[in-house]
């Protein structure tokens, strides 16, 4: 499903099928009752008791520009990263398998071999350059909350992206994004805010011209995750 359809005619189920992970964007903004449109659909996420526990830091223009710019710093200045919250160290058996399907589909149509450790460099490099992405929101989270809560966290981001394709909207979720997180609160204003960055989102209008947005990934079948009985 490649073609966009106007989000008062698209069904919930060719939403979820047709969202995808982009990772090439036109230079292109979206427009400002658009931003808003989407953002007031994601607002309707569930969560526990109605807590509404998240909090997006939305960066545009100027602010967007020099969070790139800084990111970009930090990485190619072998600066450590120092995340708000760890990432799993690896993954084993169906869900490694599931990783490198999806590294060899992506890496393939970029033309970068399992070898060139260079290319592997640039294309990592590419998400702290934001994909080009005119925007990127940072999914955020108060800092006395734990993984139960990150769950309706979750549940935000995933109707968000839903909204955005349903909007004609493309976008990426990337955990790199809470590598630097003292960079986006300096930005932002919130240097002692409480709430921490669990993830970015990048977002805009997709680059059909690139061949790495001809990725697409699979999934195994209903019965390899849910178990169905009485």
């Amino acid at each position: 499903m490649d073609h966009v359809v106007a989000a008062e005619s698209m069904s919930l189920e060719e939403a979820v099928k047709s969202r995808r992970s982009v990772r090439a964007f036109l230079d292109k903004s979206v427009p400002p009752e658009v931003l808003r449109q989407v953002f007031d659909v994601a607002q309707w996420a569930p969560s526990n008791c109605n807590i509404q526990p998240w909090r997006v830091l939305v960066a545009s223009g100027e602010v967007r520009d020099r969070i790139r710019a800084r990111l970009l710093e930090s990485v190619m200045g072998g600066q450590a990263t120092r995340p708000d919250y760890d990432y799993p160290p690896k993954f084993e058996a169906d869900f490694r398998r599931r990783q490198v399907e999806c590294a060899v589909a992506m890496y393939s149509k970029m033309g970068i071999a399992r070898d060139d450790s260079a290319g592997r460099a640039k294309a990592t490099l590419r998400n702290f350059e934001l994909f080009d992405a005119p925007h990127v929101a940072f999914i955020c989270m108060h800092k006395s909350f734990g993984v139960t809560v990150a769950v309706d966290v979750g549940m935000y981001a995933q109707t968000l992206m839903l909204a955005m394709t349903a909007h004609g909207l493309s976008s990426c979720a990337q955990g790199s994004m809470r590598y630097y997180p003292d960079i986006v609160r300096e930005e932002f204003g919130v240097a002692d805010d409480d709430f921490r960055i669990l993830f970015g989102i990048s977002f805009g209008y997709e680059d059909p011209s690139d061949a790495v947005n001809e990725t697409r990934t699979t999934r195994d079948p209903v019965d390899a995750s849910v178990i169905f009985k009485g």
